[in-house]
């Protein structure tokens, strides 16, 4: 019997997810109030059935009553979660919302099957970044100093990175944490916000300079302390918010090709960098050493197909650092390539919300901050993906709120909150314009009146 609801489940889950893909995007066309409302809680109810038929296959596979106190546990916090957002800030954007809870919701399932133990800490550490992150979007609409505090963002960046690559363990071939904490993760909010102080007061061949050498700082020493995914996204960041504030193809081209020839001369110049790239190549002719990760994953993503084998009737485990970097190969093995996809698709509409919000903002620093923060998260879902799937050499990120890693998830959801605070922004910039425009006609009618009545 336990067996039949593990097989029907599966099937159960995608559908719902599919549903809630589906929603993703087609919320966002609907122009009714009240509709868009409607699907929004639509959503949550398929959040919620679908953490219920998780978390009931993984206690009936291993009848561990931690896992029905850890269900009761996400589902305070989701609860929490909505409830204050929609009690402070009335003009969030729920679908972001909901995004958000999702991907923490496929994190929390698939760790929770992985290593209870990792799925609270997990929690845990969600809970507290979302509870600093209710404060975020006050910040962002009250303090409007932050857009001069240009060198002290560059300052704290290059100080922190430096202190990891001085003081930092080595740990899986690369210099990461200090204390526990991966201060890249924070650092990458810091550099975005140094982009956008600079270049939104200057776009001139100095500022660029100026924005060059300092993102080369920290891409420098990322590269050597062997932090090359987050070496890739401060640099993608970089180039997409140059070429936004100044509309300058030829810098776009330079700083391709300075980016390719770099990437050659750290090729020859560093071991580790050769050892990703020919695992990338040929995993199976260096299966016993570095291809071993990139073989395992990809023998995960076949075994699963398109509908998966179900919650608990795979192998992850046999994938090394599988919570971490590996967590999609785990996805892709257990609940199906079509719940793969429709887990890009949500991670797409993420990035497409972002980019919505970013151009309908006047305000030039944060337009910049909005673009600069929704590159490095696509880019860092393209990063994980791509190194899990083999279709790029391996990078050693976290898939933001669904990999297991503290930094990670907290600077992802202390991320999307100054997200919700520029769309909190947008929508009081719509709502002056509006008003604005009010009163411009109620003059102008009051001069025709006026005129009118001159005329009698």
């Amino acid at each position: 019997m336990i067996n039949v609801i593990v097989e029907l489940s599966k099937y159960l889950i995608l559908t719902l997810m599919i549903i809630y893909t589906f929603h993703c995007f087609y919320t966002v066309r609907r122009q009714d109030e009240e509709e868009k409302n409607d699907l929004l809680r639509q959503q949550l109810i398929l959040i919620f059935f679908m953490d219920f038929t998780a978390f009931l296959v993984i206690y009936l596979k291993t009848f561990d009553f931690q896992v029905i106190l850890f269900y009761i546990e996400t589902l305070v916090f989701f609860a929490a979660v909505q409830i204050l957002y929609r009690v402070f800030y009335k003009k969030a954007s729920l679908l972001l919302l909901n995004n958000m809870c999702m991907l923490l919701s496929i994190g929390f399932i698939m760790l929770c099957r992985l290593d209870i133990d990792t799925a609270t800490r997990q929690l845990l550490i969600a809970s507290a970044a979302s509870g600093i992150a209710l404060i975020i979007p006050v910040i962002i609409r009250k303090l409007k100093f932050l857009r001069r505090l240009t060198w002290l963002y560059a300052g704290l960046g290059v100080l922190l990175l430096a202190a990891v690559f001085l003081l930092a363990q080595t740990s899986y071939g690369a210099k990461l944490s200090l204390m526990g904490i991966q201060p890249s993760e924070a650092i990458k909010i810091t550099f975005v916000f140094f982009m956008a102080s600079l270049l939104s007061r200057d776009t001139s061949f100095r500022a660029v300079v100026k924005a060059t050498v300092v993102a080369a700082l920290h891409v420098g020493i990322l590269v050597l302390s062997r932090d090359l995914g987050s070496a890739v996204i401060f640099f993608a960041a970089y180039l997409i918010m140059v070429y936004v504030a100044t509309k300058n193809v030829g810098y776009l081209g330079l700083g391709l090709a300075g980016g390719s020839g770099a990437a050659v001369v750290a090729y020859y110049l560093f071991g580790h960098v050769r050892q990703r790239v020919s695992a990338w190549k040929d995993p199976m002719a260096v299966y016993q050493n570095e291809g071993y990760q990139i073989v395992q994953s990809l023998f995960a993503i076949g075994t699963g197909g398109w509908f998966g084998m179900g919650l608990c009737q795979g192998s992850p485990e046999a994938i090394p650092v599988v919570k971490n970097d590996f967590i999609f190969s785990a996805i892709c093995e257990e609940l199906g390539g079509i719940f793969a996809i429709c887990l890009i698709l949500v991670c797409m509409s993420f990035f497409l919300m972002i980019v919505n919000i970013a151009l309908r903002i006047k305000n030039p620093f944060y337009k910049l901050i909005a673009l600069g923060l929704g590159a490095e998260y696509a880019f860092q879902v393209f990063l994980t993906i791509g190194g899990a799937t083999k279709f790029i050499p391996m990078t050693g990120v976290t898939l933001p709120l669904v990999s297991y890693g503290g930094s990670s998830v907290m600077s992802t959801i202390l991320m999307l909150a100054i997200i919700q605070g520029l769309y909190i922004l947008r929508e009081d910039e719509d709502e002056e314009f509006e008003r604005r425009r009010k009163e411009a006609l109620q003059r102008i009618r009051a001069r025709e009146e006026a005129r009118r009545s001159e005329e009698i």
